[in-house]
């Protein structure tokens, strides 16, 4: 039976990808959890299966928009996908002589990077004045490759380990080493993430982690979302956006260091967050019908 607060949810989460390309996983695996009563294991499984779901359907629709650098995606893929494999088993390995307060323990190591990093990129954006990013195709020099490359490594690695990041930790470190504008970061990013989730989802739903009526409620509201947080991107400028990608890897820290007070103030940012995103597009969408010509009788 579809729950429709769920379907909400899912709606945020995915104007919030699709503008973005992170954020999801880190928010909503602790809200399946907190708000939905919903095990760790079972939360985690429904979430990434979920995510590479919705997740193609904003790489796709990226892709058309142009906004995805498709070469950087497969050089970061042929390292993330199977280092993230490996990420699983270490982490299992750990749990099993550890016990599971290891992995928060990773959790919350990536959350303060998260913290840092979306820090350090509200001050670059607002303090640099030097070269700008470009819209310009990029042509991956063997320098590029190799940091592509390493990308994936360490990041498939940490998405394994910890069960978050998909998103958020590779686009941190493509703003901070590739000149592209936030909208092909955006794009890449989705992109990456959609085709990553799926090994992992997979996986999860061979060993029963995933609960397949929750997740037909998430993708309701979710699909819509990301194509609807897709198309804002390419319209908003590209400061706004880089803007609230710095204000993305801020909470999504924030949540996974589990810092007391996070929980209302990441709410108040998504709400407003979305409310400017929506009058994004209807200002968008009557500036069309405006411009648009009449049609002939």
């Amino acid at each position: 039976m579809i729950d429709p607060r769920l379907s909400l949810v899912g709606l945020v989460i995915g104007l919030l990808v699709g503008m973005t390309g992170m954020g999801g996983g880190a928010l909503l695996t602790p809200l399946l959890i907190l708000l939905f009563g919903f095990k760790p294991t079972l939360a985690v499984g429904t979430d990434i299966l979920h995510g590479a779901i919705f997740k193609t359907f904003g790489a796709v629709r990226h892709r058309r928009l142009g906004s995805v650098h498709a070469r950087m995606t497969a050089w970061m893929l042929v390292g993330s996908a199977p280092m993230s494999l490996v990420g699983v088993e270490v982490a299992e390995a750990i749990a099993r002589r550890y016990g599971d307060g290891i992995e928060s323990l990773t959790g919350k190591v990536v959350g303060a990077a998260l913290v840092l990093g979306g820090l350090g990129f509200l001050a670059k954006t607002f303090v640099k004045r030097g070269s700008r990013p470009s819209d310009a195709p990029l042509v991956l020099r063997p320098r590029e490759r190799a940091i592509a490359l390493a990308l994936g490594v360490g990041g498939g690695f940490i998405v394994g380990l910890t069960s978050v990041g998909s998103g958020t930790f590779f686009g941190l470190v493509m703003l901070i080493a590739f000149p592209l504008t936030a909208a092909k970061i955006v794009g890449t990013d989705i992109f990456h993430a959609a085709a990553l989730l799926w090994v992992a989802g997979i996986s999860h739903l061979l060993h029963g982690n995933v609960d397949l009526v929750s997740m037909g409620s998430l993708l309701l509201g979710s699909i819509p979302g990301v194509l609807a947080g897709s198309q804002l991107t390419v319209r908003m400028a590209d400061r706004a956006l880089r803007v609230g990608l710095g204000a993305t890897l801020l909470l999504s820290g924030l949540k996974l260091l589990d810092v007391p007070g996070a929980d209302p103030l990441i709410l108040a940012t998504l709400a407003g967050g979305l409310l400017l995103g929506l009058g994004v597009l209807v200002r968008s969408i009557a500036r069309a019908t405006v411009l648009a010509p009449p049609r002939e009788l």
